[in-house]
């Protein structure tokens, strides 16, 4: 650790730092505990200085003392430790704010349930009303469901508690859902319905549906659900930002948006209701969206830098959850299944292309070997024809899940950002290894060391609804590659553990980077804006096991607590 000598340096660096004539008296001042700047040049500090929403100076308490006046605010730390504000690199904001208005699935424990907490539902609903729910796993549920149908439940439990009510619940990961009879009579599936590329209708021996859809399959059934509302959309907008706030997140990186959603977006900015800064991805899902903005071009740092829109969200292959994911080899617990594209490689071109030659950068949901070669591939043809113009490109692949060992290097070479979820690991390797088999999971899964070590620049998340979007436990999984419940000892392939610092940088400055806007934030530096977090012990030096312990106790944007833990 460096901290000690760090220490030595603070007369010197505040001296260095602290730009600017003292006279200038600050909105507010925070000192009195320990601050990690993620500024190379001013690693650790004492307290910082804002006015106008902005850092005017950091450096020692003795030297930033000089900017207190009779109308600052002091916020005391008292010994606490504050980081740039965190930076939530790959999530839905929409869908975490729906995902609370809805049943969740996330915590049941095997399937009876998932079918008990439907069965009470009814009980409260409408008949003919939509039930709709989200969260359930069926690799975590113990025991297996009877009977099991390519790793899936079937429907006629679920049914029986709910006949008068279509019912339609998304997998954890939202790449497959789970509906029950009345929800495909509705729809008009039956035993001759069939769906083709880029999705799935899992069927029994007797080729009837069971009720799970995987992937594109997916639209067969959710066109019917009913949309929400003007009302709903501000609701879960509240929510979203209300449960960013509560864990310490002042930006949020938002992974393929439609135009209902950039809407609800302005009206909250409008409505001030948008009190955390969004980086907003356009999802390629609808190509005369793509066209229009094509036309117009980005939109960067609209109300004082709440929003943004320069990106493109692709969608190339599935979740290893639901055998989505598209592997160069056929998967362990399926053989003979390789998962599948979800978009075709042509249109992934024609949008990288397209998206380059207008200013926007693109960002691929890849998580199987093939997707990320595929990409990859796609990405370099892009590059190679018009080299000038992807100079700073900047491209992301979204997950990197799984990699084949010959394309690590390439995401350095490239300079292609793995936007990584951290947490996933944790989450999901128990049982990944079932998917992939150990000598893939060893040489290819979450392969974070080896990706920092091939040049790569890793930006980290949650993938919120798919995970809570509790950074605190994306930062353990991603420094100790263990369970929330600690296991295994040692953790999971321990050689590609991140370190602590790593770590923070994944989920401040790197994460700015990935966005373009390390000049504005992402570390405590003069000049940025003033978007902390505060968190109850120093992450940087606490034991592995009390990092799960870690509260956020304020969260500052802009300037403004806009959160203070009870």
């Amino acid at each position: 650790m460096k901290e000690v000598s760090l220490k030595n340096h603070f007369v010197l660096l505040s001296a260095l730092f602290l730009f600017g004539c003292t006279s200038e008296k600050a909105d507010m001042v925070i000192s009195n505990g320990i601050i990690y700047t993620m500024d190379d040049f001013n690693p650790l500090a004492e307290a910082v200085a804002i006015r106008d929403g902005k850092i005017i100076a950091v450096g020692s308490e003795y030297a930033v003392g000089s900017y207190i006046g009779n109308e600052t605010k002091v916020l005391d730390l008292n010994g606490k430790t504050m980081v740039p504000g965190l930076i939530e690199g790959h999530g839905h904001f929409m869908g975490m704010g729906y995902a609370k208005m809805r049943l969740d699935l996330s915590t049941v424990n095997n399937y009876d349930e998932l079918v008990d907490m439907v069965a009470d539902a009814v009980i409260e609903a409408e008949p003919g009303e939509w039930i709709l729910g989200r969260g359930w796993h069926q690799s975590k549920w113990d025991p297996e469901p009877v009977p099991l149908v390519k790793g899936f439940q079937t429907h006629e439990k679920l049914s029986t508690v709910s006949p008068d009510n279509p019912v339609w619940l998304t997998h954890a990961s939202g790449h497959a859902a789970f509906g029950n009879a009345k929800a495909m009579e509705i729809a008009g599936v039956t035993a001759e319905t069939e769906f083709g590329f880029g999705g799935e209708i899992i069927k029994d021996l007797q080729g009837n549906p069971t009720g799970v859809f995987n992937e594109r399959a997916q639209g067969l059934i959710s066109k019917h659900v009913e949309f929400e509302g003007e009302e709903s959309s501000q609701r879960a907008l509240e929510l979203a930002v209300k449960a960013c706030l509560e864990n310490g997140i002042t930006s949020f990186q938002d992974a393929g948006s439609g135009s209902s959603s950039i809407q609800a977006y302005r009206d909250g900015l409008s409505a001030n209701a948008l009190r955390v800064r969004l980086y907003v991805m356009l999802s390629s899902r609808d190509p005369e969206l793509l066209k229009t903005w094509y036309k117009k071009g980005p939109e960067i740092g609209t109300g004082n830098d709440y929003l943004t829109i320069r990106s493109i969200k692709l969608n190339a292959d599935g979740a290893l959850g639901s055998r989505g994911a598209w592997l160069l080899d056929d998967y362990t617990d399926r053989p003979g299944h390789f998962g599948m594209a979800t978009q075709s490689m042509e249109y992934v071109y024609e949008v990288s292309r397209d998206g380059l030659a207008n200013g926007f950068q693109v960002n691929t949901h890849a998580i199987g070997d093939r997707t990320n070669r595929e990409v990859l591939d796609q990405y370099e043809k892009v590059f190679n024809a018009k080299p000038g113009l992807a100079q700073d490109h900047r491209w992301r692949i979204e997950h990197a899940q799984h990699i084949d060992p010959l394309d690590i290097p390439r995401f350095g070479t490239m300079g292609v950002l793995p936007s990584i979820q951290g947490i996933h690991m944790s989450s999901d390797r128990p049982w990944a290894i079932d998917r992939l088999g150990k000598k893939r999971i060893v040489e290819g899964a979450y392969v974070w060391r080896d990706l920092i070590d091939s040049g790569a620049i890793l930006i980290n998340g949650t993938d919120v609804p798919v995970e809570p979007i509790d950074p605190i436990a994306s930062f353990y999984a991603s420094t100790t590659r263990q369970t929330l419940k600690g296991k295994p000892k040692g953790g999971y392939e321990p050689q590609q553990k991140m370190t602590r610092l790593e770590a923070l940088k994944s989920y401040t400055i790197n994460a700015a980077y990935g966005a373009f806007e390390e000049d504005i934030k992402g570390s405590i530096s003069v000049g940025k804006y003033a978007d902390f977090t505060v968190l109850s012990q120093n992450i940087i030096t606490v034991p592995d096991n009390q990092i799960l312990n870690t509260k956020v106790t304020h969260t500052i944007v802009n300037g403004v607590i806009e959160y203070t833990a009870n």
